[in-house]
Order: structure tokens, then C-alpha cells, then sequence
């Protein structure tokens, strides 16, 4: 009966946590299923006779084997490039060819359309149509394309594919090769084995003869990428490695044959991708004929931009979209277009073929007319093909394109109709084409979207109903009016950052720098907490430092701490003093090796004489005795990972992989333990002690592989947290007085500071202490790194705001009551900036970077709003004990 009372006061905190967290999921459900849904995959394919049916020429009165003649025999395909700056200056092969054999040999700029991760790219190439984001959750699990693509149609009109590398090709497309040799393709660390089986079976394969197109997929400038940065040392090894095999070559190849060599997506700087930016889309295509090509492409289809390189060679580029490649390549090979390609045929690629078919028409004739009467007639049936699939989708589609854009494409085809042959009709109607499909493609559901947002803002109602409720119950007055003033000015200042924050969300600028507008509302919070300062002339030092410390959040922001220090924008601008103290002082190289480790000692010792304060008994004090071993093993880690003495230390192989396995296993047996004091320990604590003995031991527990997954830069990121959380409290001082604290402002600025944590995914740490790719325990890891520094450290700090506070005098009822408070705030303050999130991808729906910037920023703010509530509600099981003391409002010290 008497624990039955206890956990009745103990929900009458809690449950408003917990309520919160259900409407969350209820609201992101609903909007979710309304906003990330597919476009509708059509069960048709395309084949030889339909193009009967078109209104267009036919090609040739006996060519059966597909809807044009045929250009090329034979295609290699040779996916390797991963942008269009960095690779130009190595892959010297490749440049050598373009200016010294035009037009035979061309480099393209192909632009992408996002979202960039590997699988979308993959399925655009081969199906000539545009994916939406929500294929994004099938890259770590890819399945079969079931629509129509160009893989497809090579494999049912006779073509023999064989295909090497990137194993996520034969899980899109599992039983359409004459041979294959899949590599996995999801383990970043590894930059070899997947190029070392394509150079294994690619050379040896152009000898044979039992293949029409030949795919081989590299990896190793992607995996290079996302470790170091595309313009690191790896990445630069990997492509002057590729340079070195493809002058090396050994040719063999079959004289109507054409070389592609390409990549399906860019990156970033640090070298992620997935998104819209400009780095994310672009990269680069170089394609080559071995036959004599059209001797220039008539002056209205040439795009290309000439500039002398610095080895004074005249570099020409043109531009494509990625769209067009599955439409392309299928009219040079002389096959069926896919059934949902709305590409259209690119003319500068599709004249390097132009030197098979020539010869034999009439010599009469110039050259650029025939090409011109052979291009028109692709663009025929491109076009009818195009208006075919449109046609089947509005009608099969639950939603499809609007009254008014049909009508406008009607219009648009029959003008293309009424000027059969006229390459600009054709022109102008794949482009509007391509253009409402961009920003019309997905069938929204705005009653699910709008029911969605009604219940998120429920959720904000409830939640600000509940801090008031906290506020009523623990029933202290503030005796001071100049205290209610400054809690005042300290509610409008915070909601002031709030709103800021939020509507900055509505740009997709903002979003792109929102680290940026985070450290200066971050300052700006400083600046306001040093003014109290010098007005009631204390706490000095704590907001001179904590204003110092945001200005290095802002420099470490710029730098880059996640990634190499030479991929940053910082380092671009400002890297000859950089380059010249690097130079003047090596020294600098083993300051960056020792400081971390030094760093890491002095945290273990503070632990450690926390250990000796008497309340820190069972099990805390063993959950801190076992974060200062897996501090010792990290730093035995990072000596052995380093080389030289390292070596002697410890064989490699168990300092990379054993030691931070033991630390994982360390860090789930300290959760373990906590579990089982909540269970079974009886505390006989004051409630303030206890709850800081709680909060250290799981802030301890969470540390070491937080500290191990951020790599070296872990410890002084910790350190930093440390201070800017001291500083926090320290100032939360000067915002009220001590029975009714301004808490609201030291809440925001608790979570400015934890954003500005965050440093972006880094694929490299889902494999510290793995060599294989396991889907379950790296994606673990990975949101540990993501989210350790800038979520799950913050969550189960907070309570340390709420302690500095709190007299013996209040009771216990008012020490769970602010913690539930402050608990409530911090979970509005991320549910305000979802909602605006949400807001925002309601209203641009529409826009064309829908899929490149709005959506992965709703993803990633929706799971970090589900990420805090859960943890909440977690650390409010953990943190709420009612102890032996069941008088809430008893001044008395034992629990």
C-alpha cells in the first residue's frame, strides 16, 4: 500500500512528460504519413512495338530491336567521380583526353536532383525519374526497382550486363546481370576492398566478349569522403590512384564502343551528401567514343564553357542533367526508353555516337543534317514517350498533376505535334515537363499534414498548461518586486530568442547556417547575462567566460571540428597563417595527439575525487570507478591507433577493435547497475545530495563512449560542456532571486549551447571498434556520436539547474516540482522549433528544394523532438524518487 502512495506521487510529476510524449508521436505520425509519401510506381514497361503508336518517323523500316537505330554496340560504365572540382586537377588522364581528342572525348557537369544518398541516385540514372525523400529510409536495405528502367530494358531486349563493385546494384536489380561481383558497400572505413575488386575483374572483362554494357561501381572516394573530407590526403590518394589504373589500362575494347566514366552524386566539404546544395548535386561525367564522332554538334545544342587550365590545355565542360542519363544512354544503344522517364535525349552525348550510323547515308547530305534528322526523331518519340507515361499517371494516380498543368503540358505537346521536327517544340515541352514533375511530383495529403499540425499545437498548449501547473503547485511568492521584474524581463527576453530562432526556420538560408544563428543567439544570451553582471556587480567571471567560451563555439563552428581542419571554409580563407605556424612549429602535430589524452587524465582525476565525497556509495560510485577505466582504455586506444610506441604497447588489431568494444560493454554495465540501484538501493540522502549523486553517475556512465565516438576532439568538447554548464548555473543566479528563480532564460541558453554541439554525422565513428558494417549496432553508434554531445548529455545534465537552487527549507515537493517544470520547458522549447519546422515544409511543399533541404531538416528535427521526449521521460523515472520521506513539504533533510 505504502510503495502503491509512492508511485501515485511520484506520476502526479511525471505524467505530463509522458502525455507530451504521446501527442508528439501521435502528431508527427499523422503529419508524416500526410507529407513523406512516394510518388505512385506504375506496373508498365515499355516495348519494341509500342513505338508504332507513336506519331513520330520510324527509325529504320526493319529495326525490330528497339524504338531508334542503335549508335553504339557496346557501353562501359565506370561510376568513381564523387564532385566536379578536386577530381579535374588528378584524374590528369581523363583531362588529357578531353583537350587533346574533341570531340571525341567531352566532360560533362551533371547536375543531380536530390535528395543525394546513393540509392536515389542509382534509381534515378536507371529510371530516368525523380525519387522522393522517403526512399531515403530504403538506402540501408535497398529493394528491387519494381518500375521500368534502363537496366530493365537491357536485360529484355537481349543485352548482357555484367556489373562489379557497389553491391547496392544487385539488391536494386537482383537478377538482371550475366555475371556480377558485388562489394559491400556501407562500410566507410574501408577505402579498398570495393576499387580492388573492380580493378580485380574490370580489366580482365574488357577482353571478353560476353557482355554489351559493363558497370563497375568505386567506392573509395565516397568512403574517403565521409571519414576525411573531399580534399583531404585520402580522398587525393584515392583519385590519383584511379588516374594511375585508367592510364594503365589494357584497352581491348570493341571499336563501336562508349566509354562513361561518372558519379552519381557530390559532396559537402566534410563529404556528406544527401541533400540540395550545390557540392551535394553537382558532380562530373566524362564520356568517350571510340569511333569518330559528329564533327561538332550544330551551335544551338553546344553548351559547353571553355577555360585554359593551368597547364595552358583548353578544358571544355558542358552541363546535363542526371535526369537524362537513363534516356540517353538507352537511345544510343538503341532500346526502349523506360516507361517513367520524363529525361530527354542530352545532344552533345548523343552525337558521340553519330560515327556508326553516318557512313552509311547518303554522302550527299552534310553531316550536322543528318545528325539533325536522327536527333529529331529521337526527340520524337522521347517526347510521345514522355506524354504517354504523363497520361497513364494522372489516370492511374490518386492525385496526379492538376487540371491546369495537364492542360498546359496538352498544349505544349500539341504545338511539338503541329511542328513535327522542330527540335525547340521538343525542346520546351520535356522541359515543362521536368519542371512541374520537380515541384509537383509528390501527392500530399493535406487533411493527414493538417490534422498533424492541430495536434502538435495541442501539444505546445498542453505543455505551457503544465509549466503554469508547476508554477501554481509549488505555491512560493517572490517577497521582492524587483525580483518579479527581472523574472519578467527574463521570461520576454527568452521568448524573444525562441521566436528568433523558430522563424529563422522558414528560410532555407537560415537553415542552411542554423549552427551559426544558434552561437549568436548563443552570444547574444552572454552578452545579456554580462550586462546583469556589471549591474549587480558579481558573477564576472563566470559571464565574461561564458561569453569567451560562445565566441570559440563560433570558431570551432567555422573550423570544423568533425572533419580534417583543411575541408573547412575557415581554413580556405585564412590558410596561409594557418600553413605558416603549422610549418614553423611542429610541434603543433603532437600538441593535437596529447592534449586530448591530457585532457582526458585531468577529467578521470576529477572523477576520481568526486569518489571520495561520502554520499558517493552504491552503485554511483561504482558507475564512476568504471568511467575512469574506460578512460585509461580510450587513451590506450588512441596511443595504439598512432603508431610507433603504440605498437610496442599493444598489437594494433586489439587496440582498434577490442579496447572499444570492452568500453561499450563497460557503458552498457553502468546503465545496468543504475537500473538496478533505482530498483533496490534504499536512499537515505537529502534530496539535494541524492540528486547530484544521480546525476553525476549517469552524465559518468554516458561519457565514455560519447567522449571515444567524437574521437579526439571528445574530451575537449566535454570540457567545454563542463564549463559552459557551470557558467549556466552560476549566471542563472543574477536572473531571480533564490526561492523563485528566472529559470526559463538559463533553460534556453542551456539548449543554445547543446545545439551548438553539434557538429554533423560522422560515418566514421558507426565503425570505431568494427570492421564489418552490422545495420543495428552502427546505426546505435552513429546516434550516440550524433547525438551525444548536443541531446543525451544536456537531457540528463539539466537536474544541475535545478540543485544550485534549491534550499532545505523548500522541501522535496518543490525540488521535483522545478525539475518537472524545467524538464517541461526545455522539452517546449525543441517542440516550438519542430512545429515552426513543420510549418515551414507545409508552406513550401511546393518549392524546389523540398526534397533537398526542408525534408531532411523535418527528419532530423522530428527524431531529435522524439529523442528528447523519450529521454525525458526516462530521466524522469530515474531522477523523480520519492526516497524514505513521504512528506513532500517537510523541511527535514533524510529522503
Amino acid at each position: 500500500m505504502e510503495e502503491r502512495r509512492k508511485k501515485i506521487e511520484k506520476w502526479r510529476y511525471i505524467w505530463p512528460m509522458w502525455i507530451t510524449l504521446l501527442l508528439h508521436l501521435i502528431a508527427i505520425l499523422l503529419f508524416t504519413t500526410g507529407f513523406l509519401l512516394t510518388r505512385t510506381e506504375l506496373p508498365y514497361y515499355s516495348h519494341c512495338s509500342d513505338v508504332s503508336q507513336s506519331p513520330c518517323f520510324p527509325s529504320s523500316p526493319n529495326n525490330d530491336s528497339g524504338w531508334i537505330k542503335p549508335s553504339v554496340n557496346r557501353l562501359v560504365i565506370i561510376v568513381m567521380l564523387s564532385e566536379s572540382k578536386p577530381w579535374m586537377d588528378k584524374l590528369q588522364v581523363l583531362k588529357n583526353m578531353s583537350s587533346s581528342q574533341p570531340p571525341s572525348a567531352e566532360i560533362f557537369k551533371v547536375i543531380a536532383d536530390p535528395p543525394t544518398t546513393s540509392l536515389q541516385r542509382l534509381k534515378g540514372l536507371t529510371t530516368g525519374g525523380l525519387p522522393t525523400f522517403v526512399d531515403v529510409g530504403n538506402s540501408f536495405g535497398a529493394p528491387a526497382i519494381v518500375e521500368d528502367n534502363f537496366i530493365n530494358q537491357l536485360f529484355q531486349n537481349g543485352k548482357k550486363v555484367v556489373m562489379m563493385g557497389d553491391d547496392t546494384w544487385t539488391q536494386l536489380f537482383p537478377h538482371h546481370f550475366e555475371r556480377s561481383y558485388p562489394y559491400p558497400s556501407f562500410n566507410v572505413k574501408d577505402l579498398h576492398t570495393v576499387d580492388n575488386g573492380c580493378i580485380e575483374h574490370l580489366f580482365p572483362s574488357l577482353y571478353e566478349e560476353d557482355w554489351d554494357v559493363l558497370i563497375a561501381h568505386f567506392l573509395g572516394v565516397d568512403h574517403a569522403g565521409h571519414l576525411f573530407g573531399v580534399d583531404s590526403t585520402p580522398m587525393i590518394e584515392k583519385v590519383v590512384h584511379y588516374n594511375n589504373h585508367l592510364e594503365s589500362g589494357p584497352g581491348g575494347l570493341h571499336e563501336n564502343t562508349l566509354l562513361v566514366v561518372m558519379g552519381d552524386h557530390g559532396q559537402t566539404l566534410n563529404g556528406d551528401h544527401g541533400g540540395g546544395s550545390a557540392e551535394e548535386v553537382e558532380t562530373a561525367m566524362f564520356a568517350m567514343s571510340f569511333k569518330e564522332p559528329l564533327s561538332s554538334v550544330p551551335p544551338e545544342f553546344d553548351s559547353y564553357s571553355c577555360q585554359i587550365d593551368l597547364n595552358g590545355k583548353n578544358v571544355c565542360i558542358s552541363s546535363m542533367q542526371q535526369l537524362d542519363f537513363a534516356v540517353t544512354m538507352s537511345a544510343l544503344l538503341g532500346i526502349p526508353f523506360p516507361y517513367g522517364s520524363i529525361g530527354r535525349i542530352n545532344p552533345e552525348l548523343y552525337a558521340l555516337g553519330a560515327g556508326s550510323w553516318k557512313s552509311g547515308a547518303s554522302q550527299k547530305q552534310p553531316e550536322s543534317d543528318i545528325w539533325m534528322k536522327s536527333y529529331a526523331n529521337a526527340l520524337c518519340i522521347n517526347t510521345w514517350q514522355v506524354k504517354r507515361y504523363i497520361d497513364a499517371y494522372s489516370a492511374s494516380s490518386a492525385v496526379g498533376f492538376s487540371h491546369d498543368d495537364l492542360s498546359q503540358m496538352a498544349s505544349v505537346y500539341a504545338e511539338a505535334e503541329n511542328h513535327c521536327g522542330k527540335i525547340d517544340a521538343y525542346f520546351k515541352f520535356l522541359t515543362t515537363v521536368a519542371e512541374l514533375a520537380r515541384s509537383k511530383w509528390t501527392e500530399f495529403d493535406l487533411n493527414m499534414m493538417g490534422t498533424g499540425i492541430g495536434i502538435m499545437l495541442m501539444s505546445l498548449t498542453f505543455q505551457v498548461f503544465a509549466i503554469l501547473r508547476a508554477t501554481k503547485q509549488h505555491g512560493v511568492n517572490s517577497s521582492s518586486s524587483s525580483g518579479n521584474s527581472l523574472i519578467t524581463t527574463s521570461s520576454t527576453f527568452t521568448l524573444f530568442l525562441l521566436g528568433i530562432r523558430s522563424c529563422s526556420l522558414l528560410s532555407n538560408s537560415y537553415i542552411l547556417e542554423e549552427g551559426k544563428v544558434a552561437n549568436f543567439l548563443l552570444s547574444t544570451s552572454g552578452i545579456v547575462a554580462l550586462r546583469q553582471s556589471v549591474i549587480k556587480e558579481k558573477l564576472l567571471t563566470e559571464s565574461t567566460g561564458f561569453l569567451l567560451l560562445s565566441t570559440l563555439c563560433r570558431f570551432a563552428i567555422e573550423v570544423g571540428l568533425s572533419k580534417q581542419a583543411a575541408t573547412s571554409a575557415f581554413m580556405k580563407d585564412y590558410s596561409s597563417w594557418i600553413a605558416s605556424i603549422a610549418s614553423d612549429l611542429p610541434v603543433w602535430d603532437y600538441t593535437a595527439k596529447f592534449i586530448p589524452m591530457l585532457v582526458l587524465i585531468l577529467l578521470a582525476f576529477w572523477l576520481y575525487k568526486a569518489t571520495n565525497r561520502s554520499f558517493f556509495d552504491w552503485p554511483w560510485k561504482y558507475v564512476i570507478l568504471g568511467t575512469i577505466l574506460s578512460y585509461m582504455l580510450i587513451v590506450v586506444h588512441w596511443i595504439t591507433g598512432s603508431g610507433g610506441f603504440g605498437v610496442a604497447l599493444m598489437p594494433e588489431s586489439i587496440g582498434r577493435n577490442y579496447i572499444p568494444r570492452i568500453v561499450y560493454a563497460i557503458t552498457l554495465g553502468q546503465l545496468l547497475l543504475l537500473v538496478c540501484g533505482q530498483l533496490f538501493k534504499r536512499n537515505c540522502l537529502d534530496c539535494k545530495t541524492n540528486l547530484v549523486a544521480k546525476t553525476t553517475a549517469m552524465l559518468s556512465a554516458w561519457s565514455s563512449t560519447v567522449i571515444l565516438l567524437s574521437g579526439k576532439q571528445g574530451p575537449i568538447i566535454a570540457v567545454a560542456s563542463i564549463v559552459g554548464g557551470y557558467c549556466i548555473m552560476r549566471l542563472d543566479n543574477i536572473e531571480g532571486s533564490k526561492d523563485k528563480p528566472g529559470k526559463s532564460f538559463s533553460i534556453m541558453q542551456w539548449s543554445l549551447f547543446a545545439t551548438c554541439a553539434f557538429d554533423g554525422l560522422r560515418y566514421g565513428a558507426a565503425f570505431i571498434g568494427f570492421e564489418e558494417f552490422m545495420l543495428v549496432c552502427q546505426a546505435i553508434l552513429l546516434a550516440i556520436d550524433t547525438y551525444g554531445f548536443s541531446i543525451i548529455l544536456p537531457v540528463f545534465g539539466l537536474p544541475f539547474l535545478v540543485v544550485t537552487k534549491y534550499q532545505d527549507n523548500l522541501g522535496k515537493h518543490f525540488l521535483f516540482t522545478q525539475l518537472s517544470q524545467m524538464y517541461t520547458i526545455y522539452g517546449l522549447i525543441t517542440a516550438v522549433i519542430t512545429t515552426f519546422t513543420i510549418l515551414c515544409v507545409t508552406i513550401q511543399r511546393r518549392h524546389l528544394m523540398v526534397w533537398g533541404l526542408f525534408a531532411p531538416k523535418f527528419v532530423f528535427d522530428v527524431v531529435e523532438l522524439i529523442l528528447i521526449d523519450v529521454l525525458i521521460c526516462l530521466a524522469s523515472i530515474y531522477y523523480f524518487d520519492q526516497g524514505n520521506n513521504d512528506d513532500p513539504e517537510l523541511k527535514s533533510s533524510d529522503c
